[in-house]
């Protein structure tokens, strides 16, 4: 069965082929760091499995999870389109992980033959600038509890699907890095949710039991 990525998709199944087959496959165990923010950019990284953070550190010295990256997904992006500008930000395994790293030159030679992968590169791109723009309405303008039940429904895309049983096995600090706030706000609402019945919390981990209601309060409806 052909690997599905979200970055490829609308190529011809002949060229994936040829760019995958050119891949390296990495391995990284949990807590890896894959690249730092400031290296040198050259290689895309496909997600085969596991989940990758990816985190840059402000001048103060914190340091903030911009996204979580799982399989099908990618990092490393611009490195296809400013192969001479240094990696923006920091990305390191969550767990157990493996991708396929594929080198700008080789990204290249395809670039040179299928015009429409520029436009899928784009695509790419706008799409992280949208999300990186919501981001940023929101921490400026939303609560910082209701940015931790946003955050966390977020993350369990990267998991799976948000439905009854779905397991997040991310810290509280992972998800106040994520939501740009305080472990303790995140311990306090997911305390509050643990009430309301719509998670339990475990060491490390958090499972939903009723997502519908977590994602009504995600949006502000508290009826």
């Amino acid at each position: 069965m052909r690997e599905e990525f979200a970055l490829l998709r609308g190529l011809d199944e002949q060229d994936v082929a040829e760019l995958t087959e050119r891949a390296r496959r990495r391995r990284f165990a949990a807590g890896e760091v894959v690249f730092h923010a400031g290296d040198p950019a050259d290689t895309l990284h496909l997600v085969r499995a596991g989940r990758f953070a990816v985190r840059i550190t402000t001048e103060f010295g914190a340091t903030a999870t911009l996204n979580v990256v799982g399989p099908g997904g990618a990092f490393g992006e611009l490195a296809l389109l400013t192969p001479d500008a240094p990696r923006s930000a920091t990305v390191a395994a969550l767990e157990d992980a493996e991708t396929l790293s594929i080198h700008q030159l080789d990204f290249d030679r395809l670039r040179r033959r299928r015009a429409q992968v520029d436009g899928l590169l784009v695509g790419v791109l706008a799409q992280r600038v949208r999300e990186l723009s919501e981001q940023l309405v929101e921490a400026l303008h939303i609560p910082a509890d209701t940015r931790v039940r946003r955050r966390l429904l977020d993350v369990v895309g990267a998991y799976g699907s948000a439905e009854a049983g779905a397991v997040v096995p991310l810290t509280q600090e992972e998800l106040a890095s994520l939501a740009g706030t305080s472990r303790a706000t995140v311990n306090r609402v997911l305390r509050e949710e643990q009430e309301r019945g719509t998670l339990t919390l475990s060491r490390g981990r958090t499972t939903l039991v009723d997502p519908g209601a977590l994602a009504r309060r995600a949006r502000g409806a508290f009826g």
